[in-house]
């Protein structure tokens, strides 16, 4: 994570930015690579944190962990929002409670990084942070909240996750909840549509989220809540983690419509190397995970022990047939790109929480996914954009939008 001035790339890299060259990209050496991605701000939308974070498990030291310092600095992947993950629970004050106390202990966890180790890592609040904290040589740490669910049955709490550090929030995760649709049903608890959208109190929740400087997060949403987020939030919109249907036809993949409303609102769609919605199962791996989950049975109920069996069973399913791979993976970014432009699309790994392609398999392998843009014919700029200058805008925008 060393920042260079005055890069020199070669001419034929410069002729392909201008788009004189189609076939300057094979010219690229690893070393220039190198140095590009070395120059380029990286930032990844989603890294989970397991619930033994900075107790058991301490990522400033070689882990198993995808994302650990070694890793980050190996890949030099500079930046990223680390994720208050909660499961989607019974809508019930105890199932908001138990959803709290497991938000609250990754919330508390991650921010125990940033102050345990803050010689190389910072919390960032802002877009300039961001920046600042990477031009210094540590990673920036930010904060996402998957699934809206422990807020309970109000928005009280949205202005303390923003003094907190949280800078996205998803409305939903597997299953509705009390905010909104999910684009997954549940199937214990829901028999089609809930509230066809967003609910009443989702609608107060987009506007709790403009009002203090956090970006409404659609990613795991169902499409109707997506659309009528877009059209409501007086701020651009992001999907934190999705893929795109048009190459993988997932139910939680955003199709071109979807696509064409991040653009219209100046959102931005973080592409997510998560192998199941980067290139769809085999008929085979498709009965076999059906068969795991229902024998796994409700992911809210899962101790850390259960969820990491399952990570391995799931892991012996993938490789049944030829995983998902950085080539992919940028087939994503391409009908993106396609469809909403340059300016509103990114990238996110989901590391430790399931992402991890061929190619990409961890955080110190993040320079390949530079290198396979590179080639596709991208320039340094566009690159730029889509790891991390296409998010950082949105945050600013988002933070001159609150009250």
């Amino acid at each position: 994570m060393t920042f260079k001035t005055g890069l020199m790339i070669s001419a034929a890299l410069a002729l392909a930015a201008c788009g004189q060259a189609s076939d300057a990209p094979d010219t690229l050496t690893d070393v220039d690579i190198a140095a590009i991605h070395n120059e380029m701000l990286t930032l990844d939308t989603h890294i989970d944190v397991p619930l033994t974070y900075m107790i058991e498990v301490d990522p400033s030291g070689p882990t198993d962990l995808q994302v650990d310092l070694p890793k980050l600095r190996a890949g030099q992947l500079d930046s990223g929002f680390w994720i208050v993950y909660t499961p989607q629970g019974d809508l019930t004050p105890k199932g908001y409670a138990s959803g709290n106390e497991i938000a609250q202990t990754r919330l508390s966890a991650i921010r125990k990084l940033t102050q345990t180790h803050s010689d190389n890592f910072e919390l960032a609040k802002t877009a300039a942070d961001v920046r600042r904290i990477v031009k210094s040589n540590k990673y920036a740490v930010l904060i996402g909240m998957e699934n809206a669910y422990p807020l309970g049955e109000s928005v009280e709490a949205i202005p303390e996750l923003a003094a907190q550090g949280v800078r996205y929030v998803g409305i939903t995760h597997f299953g509705h909840n009390q905010f909104g649709d999910s684009s997954n049903l549940n199937f214990k608890r829901d028999r089609g549509p809930k509230w066809n959208g967003l609910s009443p109190l989702g609608i107060e929740l987009v506007g709790a989220l403009n009002d203090h400087g956090i970006m409404v997060d659609l990613s795991h949403a169902g499409k109707e809540t997506m659309m009528q987020a877009a059209d409501l939030s007086r701020t651009p919109i992001i999907a934190s983690h999705s893929g795109v249907k048009a190459v993988a036809d997932s139910a939680r993949n955003l199709d071109d419509e979807q696509l064409r409303k991040l653009r219209d609102v100046g959102g931005v769609a973080q592409m997510v190397a998560l192998g199941g919605y980067v290139k769809l199962p085999t008929a085979e791996q498709q009965e076999a995970r059906t068969a795991l989950d229902k024998e796994f049975g409700e992911r809210a109920d899962w101790d850390q022990a259960k969820r990491d069996l399952y990570g391995e069973r799931r892991a012996a399913i993938t490789a049944m047939a030829p995983e998902p791979t950085v080539a992919d993976f940028a087939d994503h970014i391409d009908h993106a790109v396609k469809i909403a432009g340059i300016d509103h699309v990114g990238i996110a790994s989901d590391f430790d929480g399931g992402g991890g392609i061929a190619g990409w398999k961890d955080a110190s392998e993040t320079q390949n996914l530079t290198a396979e843009l590179l080639r596709r014919g991208y320039s340094e700029e566009d690159v730029a954009k889509i790891w991390g200058g296409n998010l950082l805008r949105v945050l600013e925008a988002v933070e001159a939008a609150k009250k």
